[in-house]
């Protein structure tokens, strides 16, 4: 029987500055499957204030947050969950009766999948971009005892603070350094962006590195993966962190967990 909307249906949503398909398609995946009374819906905005706003006054369940909003939408929230305290960028609100908490579950996916690819933590890394993801990923590689990294930020403000904050160096350039693994978390090479076709990292440092990380999830293969896979690399995409980001947000709006073969199908049929 096909799934209807009632007037208990509870709405969860996404905010981004270019929203996509995958977490709508995921999660609608997953509601049916599971038959819970539950949709979702892909938004952007021009006032946060108001957006935020609206999640308390209509009772919406749960919201992903995604680039520009990560950080600024932190002062209309009522809490913070530890991990979002940590990192002071939130990806995830959940709505409880008009109090909202916030978390950080892009924290949670790349510790995992950091661990699952088998990274040495003894590697240095390049992470490139200075905004709300860069500190979840900072955080995630400081926890998992990597200790020799750089922050490569055009802006050198945010790019030493950021760094000091996890105890790394800022970089302007990749001169002079032979990175093992190279992260990218700018929109660089986002689809429907003004560098949807260029390159995160020059070829000759992608050439010495052992394993790129791109946490633009759309495409699923950004020009720096393909390049990457061409020449061999171990390879970890945003596709992978979203996935695994969207099932903690999953739990957190519903308070049922998928299983594995749920959760594959579900991602695979959010890409397609």
């Amino acid at each position: 029987m096909p799934r209807t909307i009632n007037k208990d249906t509870m709405l969860c949503m996404s905010l981004s500055g270019r929203p996509g398909n995958f977490g709508t398609r995921f999660h609608n995946f997953l509601y049916e499957e599971l038959d819970l009374n539950f949709i979702y819906k892909a938004f952007t905005t021009q006032d946060l204030r108001a957006a935020i706003g609206g999640i308390r006054a209509l009772g919406i369940r749960g919201c992903a947050v995604s680039m520009p909003f990560k950080e600024a939408c932190i002062e209309f929230l009522d809490e913070l969950d530890a991990s979002a305290t940590a990192i002071q960028s939130v990806n995830t609100i959940v709505n409880d009766k008009g109090w909202l908490r916030a978390y950080n579950t892009d924290y949670i996916a790349v510790t995992s999948l950091l661990k699952s690819h088998e990274v040495p933590p003894q590697s240095v890394f390049v992470v490139r971009g200075s905004g709300g993801m860069a500190k979840a990923v900072l955080c995630a590689l400081r926890d998992s005892g990597f200790r020799s990294g750089f922050v490569l930020a055009r802006n050198e403000t945010a790019g030493r603070a950021l760094a000091q904050i996890y105890d790394y160096q800022w970089i302007k350039t990749l001169d002079g350094i032979k990175a093992d693994m190279l992260v990218n978390v700018t929109p660089i090479g986002m689809a429907g962006g003004p560098e949807a076709d260029d390159l995160a990292f020059e070829p000759d440092a992608i050439e010495k590195a052992s394993t790129i990380f791109d946490v633009v999830a759309l495409p699923v293969e950004t020009p720096l993966i393909r390049h990457a896979s061409a020449k061999g690399k171990s390879v970890i995409t945003g596709a992978d962190v979203i996935a695994l980001q969207a099932v903690e947000q999953f739990v957190l709006y519903t308070g049922l967990r998928p299983n594995d073969d749920q959760i594959r199908r579900a991602a695979d049929f959010a890409r397609t």
